[in-house]
């Protein structure tokens, strides 16, 4: 890692994001392996993730209306 890592990851928790969405956005940008290591620590986000992805607005049956 380096400075630049550590101060994205401040400029990220200044934003306040989900937890949930941080490892969503992980397993978007990780390598092979690293995917499967996210996927198998966190297996139900990885499968709302490749949900979410192949459905359209990634509006899953039963999500609310937003608007």
């Amino acid at each position: 890692m380096s400075l630049h890592t550590y101060r994205e990851s401040l400029r990220l928790n200044a934003q306040h994001p989900p937890f949930y969405a941080l490892i969503m956005e992980a397993m978007r940008q990780a390598d092979t392996d690293n995917t499967e290591k996210l996927r198998a620590a966190w297996p139900d986000v990885w499968a709302e993730l490749y949900a979410r992805y192949h459905a359209p607005g990634g509006c899953l049956p039963g999500d609310p209306e937003l608007g």
